[in-house]
């Protein structure tokens, strides 16, 4: 598998938002405000999960991620990173405490780790586990969660989870909020995936919930500022020592997955420049030295000397406006700003230059309704970063008509974080 650096396709499954359903349910104006107002269901049942189980299991975790491991209780959750030696992002997800020496792992990191296990000397076993994922957040997704399993959830605390029965299924109920809102993942048996996912619907009905379609359902990654794979950074699995994982990869892996495009202003033969580390993405509170771990040394000199860091950019109105009226004018035309978002699941990556300088990288374009604006993620020179900053994007590949869109820099995530609120008072 060799990456495409300017090839612009669909994924082998066509369209790209197949994994979320249908494109639209409402319409993606209604469905981007939901987690606002009201809440939204999203199916994530498309990631991947294994069980880990054993005495060394946490030492396990502890050797192959960033994160630290001296606080960890059983119904707890964290955000997991994995690195290669030069500190650059591999994998990252979700992984569970289930019990003393039993661990649930969410995300492509699932692969990452049985690689890792299966070339170690660890007495931890792995299989793979076939789970629903349903994603319940808003400002209603409580009442939702609870009148679906009739009974009060309110003592799940953020990243913890808790045992919970729908459609008589137990389920895991993880407080998580990937929408930047209150919000709860529902995980259970996949054979009754539609029966719970109904029942969550029936319970939603009377407090405005919504489905959530494939046009509307990274904008929330990008308001709440949480990075995506392939969005905005490429796995760190091209180089010559990850041959052997690479291949593993390729095969386990469905095409969607495996399919690294590029495309935008910044160019780059060498694919490392589309990588990026854990703490220019803004996870440097999950990067912990109290062990060791794949990529430390690395991390450690980023740590006290960051290059980069992760900000928002609000694009110019005026100047987004007329490369969408170049598409009605004679001649050539800036290429199109898909609505809310491009759709073909690649990284589309753009030069932020300041003074003829380049200074950082846009990605994650896309417009948000509920700020009226378009607006992008970006890893930037830490010097240019404060808030307020003008900087320019180039907008268009470079063999077609580019445009300058003026920018000012804003802070990450651009939208309120309430995923910690307090519960116990609603």
């Amino acid at each position: 598998m060799a990456i495409n650096v300017r090839e612009m396709r669909t994924t082998p499954e066509g369209y790209f938002t197949v994994r979320w359903g249908l494109p639209e349910y409402t319409d993606w104006i209604d469905e981007s405000m939901s987690w606002k107002e009201t809440c939204y269901i999203g199916d994530w049942s498309f990631l991947w999960e294994r069980r880990f189980k054993g005495p060394d299991a946490l030492k396990f975790f502890s050797d192959i991620s960033t994160n630290s491991f001296a606080k960890f209780d059983i119904g707890q959750a964290k955000h997991l990173i994995h690195c290669d030696d030069d500190g650059k992002v591999i994998h990252e997800g979700i992984l569970s405490r289930l019990g003393q020496q039993e661990f649930m792992l969410f995300g492509r990191g699932c692969f990452w780790a049985d690689f890792k296990l299966r070339h170690g000397k660890y007495n931890v076993t792995s299989e793979q586990e076939d789970l629903t994922n349903f994603q319940v957040s808003g400002p209603n997704s409580l009442y939702v969660i609870e009148k679906a399993c009739g009974q009060s959830i309110r003592d799940i605390k953020f990243m913890n989870f808790g045992r919970i029965r729908i459609a008589g299924q137990e389920c895991m109920a993880l407080r998580q909020g990937m929408a930047g809102e209150l919000g709860y993942e529902i995980q259970g048996p996949a054979k009754h995936g539609s029966e719970i996912y109904d029942a969550i619907m029936k319970a939603g009905r009377e407090f405005g919930i919504k489905k959530l379609g494939g046009r509307a359902v990274l904008i929330n990654h990008l308001e709440a500022c949480f990075p995506t794979i392939i969005q905005d950074y490429i796995p760190a699995i091209m180089g010559d020592n990850m041959k052997e994982y690479l291949e593993e990869f390729k095969a386990a892996m469905p095409g969607f997955a495996i399919t690294f495009n590029t495309g935008g202003s910044f160019d780059a033969d060498d694919v490392s420049a589309y990588y990026r580390n854990p703490i220019e993405l803004g996870w440097l509170k999950e990067v912990k030295f109290d062990h060791d771990f794949i990529g430390r040394k690395a991390l450690e000199t980023e740590a006290n000397h960051p290059q980069r860091t992760i900000r928002t950019l609000v694009w110019n109105a005026e100047d987004v406006i007329d490369v969408y009226t170049s598409v009605f004018r004679q001649g050539s035309h800036y290429r199109y700003m898909e609505m809310p978002r491009d759709q073909r699941g690649f990284m589309w990556a753009d030069k932020v230059i300041k003074n003829g300088k380049l200074i950082g990288v846009a990605t994650s374009r896309g417009y948000s309704y509920y700020f009226r604006q378009m607006l992008s993620l970006c890893t930037i020179d830490v010097d240019q970063s404060d808030p307020g900053t003008g900087v320019t994007i180039i907008w268009g590949n470079p063999d077609e008509l580019q445009k300058e869109i003026r920018a000012k820099v804003a802070p990450a995530p651009y939208k309120e974080d309430k995923r910690r609120i307090d519960v116990s008072k609603l």
